[in-house]
């Protein structure tokens, strides 16, 4: 599902924003590049909690 990233979502939640803020203008930057659809790992943070906040570019 996300080559390259953590199944664990916290873990994942930590990855992700971590790329964000260091290397993606947005989440569908982010997305596009590794190749992850952007509604499964919304989906995914979404289950504990977490949406993705585009003037932030993270997910709180």
């Amino acid at each position: 599902m996300f080559t390259g990233l953590p199944g664990d979502p916290v873990m994942l939640l930590s990855v992700v924003n971590t790329k964000l803020r260091d290397h993606y203008p947005s989440l569908t930057a982010l997305c596009e590049d590794m190749q992850v659809n952007e509604q499964e790992l919304a989906d995914k943070l979404a289950a504990i909690d977490y949406t993705y906040d585009s003037g932030r570019n993270q997910f709180v």
